[in-house]
């Protein structure tokens, strides 16, 4: 009887491990995935596609991850690096394509099985992260495999390093002249049209430029002219 107990306690204590740990498990997994097929902004579709079973293995693990333990940082680096790599497997299950919109309801349409529910894109974008959370620098650390996107980390996103990496990446993009290009002749600032698409993320407490200043180096006045520069959708291939 005793040893019977001692079997059942040990086998709960390394169920409790196992889940516990969970989150980290899967964030070094996907951390490995990023380091190895990112770079610079670019993906390596192809070399993705020739060989998936790395990357079926973290969609298969996606859909069947429980949150329920998950502390709030958790949660957001899970969605994060889910969000993420579901929009490589799906370019690299349909590799080649020129443009993530070249395959009908690329980010609208098509579900995916996130953490038990049946998410598109957008819904996960959406209902995850932008709307329970309010947080604007979301946008500076999400995929969507186009050359305009803000260039995607070699890194997956760490729940204790969530806020310095938000951070990082969102000074990152907004201080390079060529996602951010301000005109002082013309006193004018060319925006990325996500500013313009979720414009409501960056105006909750003041105009775009202000929120874009609080990540600049070299401050914006705050009476130049908005303009949006067209988005450039051909897949972001290294």
């Amino acid at each position: 009887m005793k040893r019977t107990s001692y079997t059942l306690l040990l086998v709960f204590i390394t169920t409790l491990s196992t889940f516990a740990n969970s989150s980290k498990a899967f964030t070094e997994k996907a951390d490995a995935f990023f380091k190895k097929y990112v770079k610079n902004g670019s993906v390596a579709y192809k070399a993705i596609n020739l060989d998936k079973a790395e990357i079926t293995s973290l969609y298969k693990e996606i859909g069947k991850m429980n949150l329920s333990s998950f502390s709030v940082n958790e949660k957001k680096a899970f969605y994060i690096n889910a969000y993420n790599i579901i929009v490589i497997y799906w370019v690299a299950e349909y590799y080649p394509l020129k443009s993530p919109l070249d395959k009908s309801g690329f980010f609208d349409k098509v579900k995916h099985k996130v953490a038990g529910e049946d998410l598109s894109l957008n819904a996960l974008e959406i209902k995850k992260l932008l709307l329970p959370y309010k947080d604007g620098r979301f946008h500076f650390v999400l995929a969507c495999a186009a050359k305009s996107c803000p260039p995607l980390a070699s890194f997956a996103i760490h729940p204790e390093k969530l806020e310095e990496q938000l951070n990082e990446r969102t000074t990152m993009a907004l201080n390079n002249g060529e996602w951010l290009r301000v005109v002082t002749a013309d006193k004018k600032v060319a925006l990325s049209k996500i500013f313009d698409w979720y414009k409501g993320d960056f105006t909750q407490k003041g105009s775009a430029i202000e929120w874009i200043n609080q990540y600049r180096k070299m401050k914006i006045p705050t009476d130049y002219v908005i303009e949006y520069y067209e988005y450039n959708w051909s897949l972001n291939e290294g």
